[in-house]
């Protein structure tokens, strides 16, 4: 298998700490190490030649600092941000290009996933999926909360009781609450991850069936490196959801039921809820001081002291880049800022 990390975001909800410069996957949010570190040790059954890394040009000092083992070739450089679909068609074709056949995973840099030996099974299992079924399949979890930031999927037929895998039935875009509770109560609603696993060729001829002259443009770059710096932003810009997923019938697709400890780390919330074990838990990183304090998420990254005396459930963030205050229900809205 080969894997290719997704670390082109920017990361901008979680701004202050979060910048242009040195997006979420650069940052260690949740340990001591950051999530693009994370990433890759949850990789470490592959070996390094067969793991790929997607990013922007400007965060390629860091991708090389943070990931020495990566064979500098198989360091994808997007000259202009076009959205998911272009960023993972031109992996494909760079691994079919290179390795003919070839099964490929698709893996977000700054998505939490705790636990890691489900997470290599179920890989491991889409690989075989993939191999024996020509299929687009996708690694999805439990709906656990009325969550209206995650797309969901609805699970089709059952096909593999003992490993849980399914059908496609649709795929749902993210649900207002009502909707979302209705989902959750349903209960064949799952969240959906973007954790995809196919063969190159299998993506690679949806591509060329719903986008034909994109593929033309991926096959062109993936056989003279050349073309890439003029090609690559005249791709569509448009998601890997949009441009092909939403397309497929429900007999190319299937669904695998994991539970992965998995999160997308999406806004300062979420952080507190990945790491608070009680809701009056406060989180706090450098020099803080609580007084009759619950549930916030406070980090000092600036080498200033912050006091807080009174507060519940407020996120401060404060950084040499900018402070950030605000309750942690309203952080999803730090982007509209």
């Amino acid at each position: 298998m080969k894997a290719v990390i997704l670390a082109g975001g920017g990361g901008t909800r979680l701004w202050p700490l979060s910048t242009e410069e040195k997006p979420k996957q650069f940052q260690k949010l949740v340990s001591d190490k950051t999530m693009l570190e994370e990433t890759l040790e949850r990789l470490d059954f592959l070996k390094p030649e067969d793991i790929y890394i997607a990013i922007n040009e400007k965060h390629l000092d860091l991708v090389k600092e943070l990931c020495p083992s990566i064979p500098k070739e198989n360091i994808i450089i997007e000259p202009a941000l076009r959205d998911t679909a272009s960023c993972i068609g031109f992996a494909a074709a760079i691994i079919e290009e290179r390795t003919p056949g070839s099964v490929m995973s698709v893996i977000y840099a700054d998505h939490l996933i705790t636990k890691k030996d489900e997470f290599k099974q179920k890989l491991l299992l889409a690989e075989e999926i993939a191999e024996k079924e020509n299929t687009i399949n996708i690694i999805e979890v439990v709906a656990k909360t009325p969550h209206t930031g995650y797309g969901y999927v609805k699970l089709g037929e059952l096909t593999d009781k003992e490993n849980q895998v399914f059908k496609l039935d649709s795929f749902k875009e993210k649900p207002d609450l009502e909707t979302a509770k209705k989902f959750l109560k349903e209960g064949d609603y799952l969240w959906n991850t973007g954790l995809y696993v196919w063969k190159t060729t299998t993506i690679l001829e949806k591509y060329r069936k719903f986008h034909p002259e994109t593929y033309e443009k991926l096959i062109k770059m993936s056989k003279d490196p050349k073309e890439v710096p003029s090609i690559y932003p005249t791709l569509e810009k448009i998601s890997i959801d949009y441009a092909i997923m939403e397309k497929l019938t429900p007999e190319e697709v299937r669904i695998i039921k994991a539970d992965l400890g998995w999160s997308d780390i999406g806004n300062w919330e979420a952080i507190w809820e990945e790491l608070a074990e009680s809701e009056e838990q406060n989180i706090a990183r450098g020099p803080v001081k609580l007084l009759d304090c619950a549930g916030c998420l406070i980090y000092a990254d600036n080498n200033k002291e912050i006091r807080a005396i009174g507060l519940k459930d407020m996120v401060i963030i404060d950084t040499p880049e900018g402070s950030l205050k605000c309750h942690k229900k309203d952080s999803v809205r730090v982007k509209d800022v």
